[in-house]
């Protein structure tokens, strides 16, 4: 039997792919360029039995989907850059309390209010450095409508592996832009559940680490009764202010996620083997980017694209080993070189890195790209 086929826009596709994945709670708030993902999970999620609720604002979004967590559902929220400002201080709070969710941020210009309807991809350092305190940090940069819906289902499979808010940040041209999907069967994606206790009620703790970086996590409702808070705890779920667990406790939420950077990160490579100049890129700046790779080659010029799939953690192992046989990089961003100063740590200094920046709410173009390729090879 045929697959489904559509056209469709990278929002609706997120919406979709969340469903796919198992989402049975939505709760947010109206703001472009976001606004769709609410939309269509408000249509959607009643068919199956789910449940959607618009939130006063983004902070009782936050909030909401966190308790929905807690209760049991697969859960998602949707924004775009001064909604994400707002849910941050529950972002920690869904870090430190480990509570699966996730958080569809499509970027647009900022700060503050900013550029509404225009593209941008300022909102990547506030995935990792938004709210405050040492806390683990997963984000995905999806650049194609195909890959938003694959994108947010692997999103809530590592929100539930590892017991942590995960963010999608597709830009705006993503988001909003219309493309053939091929939707795939159930069963074809993977689909991961959080793992359930495997102790009694009575002998249930939330945060036991005796089964490993990542405690199992029982449905408030389900007969387990346990504490949570935003404080530091121990393996009880009750505050603690003893040194040695919160210092533990600090270690371990960050390890269970810079332990596994194998099994999160994901990227791409396109002509790089013989490359000399290599293009560091995410998002639709990366289909630009791919572009000028092509013309460059056609040129005789060695070009190559590394395409950053996963922008937290950050692919280090990779660029470090690129930093080794390429004479130089370019970083094509919208924004003033939030990624470039990524590239530039790996580098170590072996390879010059060159940005490429744009906050005027117009994306990046080929010609930009191949114009600083020609300049730097």
């Amino acid at each position: 039997m045929a697959k489904k086929v559509a056209f469709m826009q990278g929002n609706e596709a997120a919406t979709h792919g969340a469903l796919y994945a198992g989402c049975k709670f939505f709760a947010g708030y109206p703001i472009t360029p976001s606004t769709e993902v609410a939309e269509v999970m408000s249509a959607e999620l009643p068919k199956i039995g789910g449940k959607f609720i618009q939130m006063e604002d983004e902070i009782g979004a936050m909030a909401a989907v966190i308790g929905a967590s807690l209760a049991g559902s697969k859960v998602l929220t949707s924004t775009s850059g001064p909604g994400l400002s707002l849910k941050q201080e529950l972002i920690g709070y869904a870090c430190i309390a480990e509570t699966p969710c996730v958080i569809i941020n499509v970027m647009r210009g900022g700060p503050s209010t900013g550029m509404p309807t225009g593209p941008s991809q300022s909102d990547v350092m506030s995935a990792k450095w938004g709210t405050h305190g040492d806390h683990p940090a997963i984000c995905l940069v999806p650049a194609s409508v195909q890959e938003l819906f694959e994108e947010t289902v692997r999103a809530f499979n590592l929100a539930e592996k590892y017991r942590t808010p995960v963010m999608v940040m597709p830009d705006e041209i993503v988001a909003h832009m219309r493309e053939r999907i091929v939707f795939p069967e159930k069963g074809e994606l993977e689909v991961i559940d959080r793992t359930a206790p495997s102790v009694s009620p009575e002998q249930y703790k939330p945060y036991d680490t005796k089964f490993g970086d990542v405690p199992p996590l029982a449905a408030f409702g389900s007969g387990y009764r346990f504490h949570v808070t935003g404080l530091n705890k121990a393996e009880d779920g009750f505050p603690t202010t003893k040194a040695s667990l919160v210092q533990a406790e600090e270690e371990r939420q960050v390890r269970k996620v810079d332990a596994n950077v194998d099994d999160i990160v994901k990227f791409e490579e396109y002509m790089l083997d013989d490359a000399e100049v290599a293009i560091v890129a995410f998002g639709s700046t990366s289909r630009s980017a791919r572009f000028a790779v092509n013309e460059a080659r056609k040129q005789g010029i060695k070009a190559g694209l590394f395409r950053i799939k996963t922008f937290w953690p950050f692919p280090d192992k990779q660029l470090k080993a690129l930093a080794s046989r390429v004479k130089a990089f370019i970083t094509p961003e919208m924004n003033l070189g939030m990624c470039t100063v990524e590239v530039q740590r790996c580098a170590e200094g072996k390879a010059p890195v060159h940005g490429i920046f744009r906050v005027d709410g117009e994306p990046i173009n080929p010609g930009q790209i191949l114009d600083k390729i020609k300049e730097v090879k």
